[in-house]
């Protein structure tokens, strides 16, 4: 009998630690990511991280108690009051950078094959980006202080023509040009 109740016993604890630790990775992923805000002392585009961690064990007590984690302003204003926070708090999937760069991918067409981007999706065939100089960059590449300058100036790049221009970046040598295709007469190039 005595077997049964701690076997019993053991099977709840399993299943309660399991649902506990589920909800915990769910409340830490939604503030893990930088994200954008605007700066309400300089009233400009700022990158913050959140103690995604810290806002998700205070999750369970209600509301989460947000702060931050890093700003761009710091060190030098660390002892500013915050108020971007509130900005986190109401709209926080509108504050992530990923939302933030789904958003600008979408109304824009890659600079090499011209197709539009539509949804984007950043777990596989992430797009990148192409700065004044033609050199490419991945998203991963950008510190967070680089990401508002990036979409100020440079130009999306589809996954596609990210490889292949890579490509041809890495090993000229191997890339043919058929400038017949493009409609320009054989022996004119």
């Amino acid at each position: 009998m005595t077997l049964a109740v701690y076997v019993t016993f053991i099977g709840l604890t399993v299943v309660v630690l399991f649902i506990v630790v589920g909800l915990l990775a769910r409340r830490y992923q939604r503030y893990r990511d930088s994200q954008m805000i605007i700066c309400p002392d300089t009233g400009e585009s700022a990158m913050v991280e959140v103690d995604a961690m810290h806002a998700a064990l205070t999750s369970f007590t209600g509301t989460p108690d947000i702060r931050l984690r890093h700003c761009w302003r710091w060190p030098l204003h660390e002892g500013c009051g915050q108020e971007c926070l509130t900005q986190l708090e109401v709209a926080p999937q509108e504050c992530l950078v990923t939302g933030v760069l789904r958003r600008w991918y979408k109304a824009r067409n890659c600079v090499y094959c011209g197709r539009q981007f539509g949804e984007v999706h950043f777990t596989d065939h992430k797009p990148a980006l192409r700065n004044h100089d033609g050199q490419l960059f991945e998203w991963h590449e950008l510190s967070a202080g680089e990401i508002q300058l990036a979409l100020n100036t440079y130009s999306p790049v589809c996954w596609n023509c990210c490889i292949a221009q890579s490509f041809r970046r890495d090993h000229p040598e191997l890339v043919v040009d058929r400038l017949w295709q493009q409609g320009i007469p054989r022996g004119h190039a």
